[in-house]
């Protein structure tokens, strides 16, 4: 059986985007976002997070660095009740033109393989314009935009992540 499946990106959805954070101490969850999760769960949403981690190739931190904020990360979203089922990531620079890098569809490809999705009922949750392009790349049925810049082609667009909590809780039953 396929499942209902959330990716969202990490940072500046689930923390403040500060430019390459690798360190625990810098770790911003953002305002709304247990919120966020925990309502997509309880309406049997499987939670998966896509994120480019360019700052792994540049040299800025290491894969290690990542990974130690990553298991400290999926623990705190466990305190709460949240399971993030795999956290999928892109080490490589733009230049590398790899196909795992947002808004290629390497990320996604893997999760297929690794879990039976159903991209028909699931839903992308990002602030760039990658994000949303990864949507529709990988035939992502649905997808929020979260910020004040322009994006286009997004299902939903807020401006901050307790927008779209707000929202979707008004409206659960017709859109989640």
């Amino acid at each position: 059986m396929l499942n209902k499946t959330l990716f969202i990106d990490r940072d500046g959805i689930i923390n403040i985007d500060h430019g390459y954070t690798y360190k625990i101490e810098a770790f911003e969850f953002m305002p709304g976002i247990f919120d966020l999760l925990s309502l997509f769960q309880l309406n049997g949403y499987q939670l998966f997070i896509v994120t480019n981690q360019s700052g792994i190739g540049r040299g800025y931190y290491t894969l290690n660095d990542f990974e130690k904020l990553t298991d400290w990360m999926i623990q705190e979203f466990e305190k709460k009740g949240i399971l993030i089922k795999k956290v999928f990531y892109c080490p490589h620079k733009p230049e590398d033109k790899c196909s795992c890098r947002k808004p290629e569809t390497g990320m996604i490809e893997q999760a297929l393989q690794e879990f039976d999705i159903d991209l028909a009922h699931s839903w992308m949750i990002g602030d760039k314009q990658s994000d949303i392009d990864l949507a529709h790349h990988a035939k992502i049925a649905n997808c929020i935009a979260i910020g004040d810049h322009t994006i286009q082609n997004a299902t939903l667009k807020f401006k901050t992540v307790q927008a779209c909590v707000d929202y979707l809780q008004e409206n659960q039953g017709k859109i989640i």
